[in-house]
C-alpha cells in the first residue's frame, strides 16, 4: 500500500495572527479562511492553519492539542533560485515582521541559509543551492 502526503497543517492557538503572517510576509494567497481554520494556494502539497481547540474538539480532547507546546516541533524550508534572492528574500521578510534567527550565510552543505520564525515561534529556513564554481581551463 502506498500513501502520499497531502497536507501540512500547522496548529495555532491564533489562526488570524499566523494566518496573516504567511500571506503578508511570506505572500501566500488564502484561499479559505475561517476564525478556526485558513488554508492558502499552493502547489502540490496543501497548506493551512488549524485552532488547537477545533482539533482537540475533532480528537476527543485529545492531550497533544491542549497541552501547551515546548520546543521547536516542525521546520518549513522554502527554496529560492540563488544565494541573492535567499538574502533580498530574508531581508524582505523580516522588514514585514518574521523574527530573524541566523542571517543567510553560505553552509558547509552546499546551500546560503537564513533561519526565522513566523509570530508562534516555529523557526523555518529559507535557502538556495550555490552555485558550483567552475574551472577555466
Amino acid at each position: 500500500m502506498k500513501v502520499q502526503l497531502e497536507g501540512i497543517t500547522i496548529m495555532s492557538n491564533d489562526v488570524s495572527r499566523l494566518a496573516k503572517f504567511y500571506r503578508e510576509v511570506i505572500g501566500f494567497p488564502i484561499v479559505v479562511e475561517e476564525s478556526h481554520y485558513a488554508e492558502f494556494e499552493n502547489n502540490g502539497v496543501r497548506f493551512a492553519i488549524c485552532s488547537k481547540a477545533l482539533m482537540a474538539d475533532n480528537t476527543n480532547g485529545h492531550h497533544s492539542f491542549i497541552e501547551e507546546r515546548k520546543g521547536q516541533a516542525f521546520e518549513l524550508n522554502f527554496q529560492c533560485e540563488s544565494p541573492e534572492i535567499v538574502r533580498d528574500t530574508y531581508n524582505d521578510f523580516v522588514s514585514k515582521g518574521a523574527t530573524p534567527i541566523t542571517e543567510p550565510r553560505s553552509m558547509d552543505w552546499g546551500h546560503t541559509t537564513g533561519f526565522f520564525a513566523d509570530p508562534d515561534g516555529n523557526i523555518h529556513s529559507i535557502f538556495a543551492v550555490n552555485p558550483i564554481a567552475t574551472v577555466d581551463e
